[in-house]
């Protein structure tokens, strides 16, 4: 193919993409970067947040609509979701995209996937579902619904292998955005933290849900580590605006707050770095205190009917660290067991246990080198050879 031929066949390229969720958007976001510098006058559209348009994307629908968690509050937005799935699918199949790719969001992407690849557009799934913690006959459903999927860790390479589904391991794109070491001293004076006083990170969600169903328990167990030990600096970063005002009204509700906290808005990571110990959500943060090197205590709540299914579902363990490391490093406690005192005493032991936290330390060192791989890179190359291979073979 000449130099002239592939200008002209870039100048046609367009690729539809669908994130459903900050997280999704940070990696749709680093995934564009790399491929924009492959295909420059691609045309890049579909669904996703402020990170992808800055890339040159063209969103047409608020990523937010997407932004919905636990199997009841899915339902009630059903409708909306669904409408949105089945507009976009048309769309697509009237005007086919060289590549779909789907970010995250398995269970809008998963089914949009399906119908688009069975009218043959090739498909692309990015981070692949939790099909090692539940529902695991979903693989099949993944089989028929992707061209490729792309992975953020190397246990899932053999799962998908195994399933005859075409598997790149990408790594996770924070193992590269952390530092192996960070600057705990400087992330304290960035806070107005005392670099002789512990220091405890609280991450209750980024979701307003999760604020809803976490917030109280979280804010308990705080209330009780500064009982025990008044010494203790607290440091709670929110997501976004919305989030800081609906979590400075939980605080207000609970009473009386320990007169070193500090509630952030953002500064997730300058929050971690200072952190002796952290209170974390189930979900990618998790990941995150883990290339930060921090012990953690993970917990999480929900409204009480998708707790009813989950549990009957979901097959322990579920944080990403536990994940990966194939046993219990860290404390998972979920529902009725994350009290505000087993959450206290738990990040306790964390703060205190000497000999854990090395051992901590150490083997999620070795997490994030494992981890570290150039992942927009590899993530857009396998994009492109995939569009290459339309390219070649356009009845395919």
């Amino acid at each position: 193919m000449t130099d002239t031929d592939k200008s002209s066949r870039d100048s046609a390229v367009s690729l539809a993409l669908v994130a459903g969720e900050t997280s999704g958007d940070i990696l749709g976001g680093h995934l564009l970067s790399a491929l924009r510098l492959r295909m420059p006058n691609g045309h890049y559209y579909g669904i996703g947040g402020p990170r992808m348009v800055e890339q040159g994307f063209v969103s047409h629908w608020a990523m937010e609509k997407l932004s919905v968690n636990g199997f009841f509050e899915v339902f009630a937005h059903f409708r909306e979701i669904k409408g949105i799935r089945d507009h976009l699918r048309e769309t697509l199949k009237a005007d086919p995209p060289v590549v779909f790719v789907g970010i995250d969001a398995p269970e809008f992407n998963l089914g949009l996937e399906a119908q688009l690849k069975s009218a043959g557009i090739p498909t692309v799934h990015v981070v692949g579902p939790s099909v090692w913690a539940w529902r695991k006959g979903r693989i099949k459903t993944i089989a028929r619904a992707v061209s490729r999927i792309l992975v953020l860790f190397p246990f899932e390479i053999d799962i998908y292998q195994r399933a005859g589904i075409p598997v790149t391991y990408v790594g996770h794109p924070l193992a590269g955005k952390i530092p192996e070491e960070a600057d705990m001293a400087g992330a304290r004076q960035t806070l107005g933290l005392s670099s002789s006083q512990p220091v405890v990170a609280i991450l209750p969600g980024s979701r307003l849900s999760e604020l809803k169903y976490n917030g109280a328990a979280f804010i308990g167990a705080m209330q009780r580590l500064a009982e025990r030990e008044p010494a203790i600096q607290f440091v709670i970063p929110m997501a976004g605006d919305i989030q800081y005002r609906r979590f400075t009204e939980q605080l207000r509700q609970a009473g009386q707050m320990p007169s070193s906290l500090r509630l952030l808005q953002g500064e997730s990571h300058t929050a971690l770095a200072a952190a002796d110990a952290v209170l974390v959500a189930s979900g990618t943060a998790t990941l995150e205190v883990a290339l930060f090197k921090k012990p953690m205590v993970i917990a999480y709540r929900m409204m009480w009917g998708t707790w009813q299914i989950a549990k009957r579902v979901v097959t322990p363990p579920v944080g990403l660290p536990n994940i990966l490391a194939g046993e219990m490093l860290v404390p998972e406690l979920f529902q009725d067991d994350a009290t505000p005192e087993n959450l206290a005493d738990a990040v306790w032991r964390q703060l205190h246990d000497q000999p854990l936290r090395r051992k901590l330390h150490d083997r999620f060192t070795q997490l994030h080198r494992l981890l570290l791989r150039d992942t927009a890179g590899l993530g857009a190359q396998a994009i492109q050879d995939l569009a290459e291979k339309k390219y070649c073979h356009p009845t395919q």
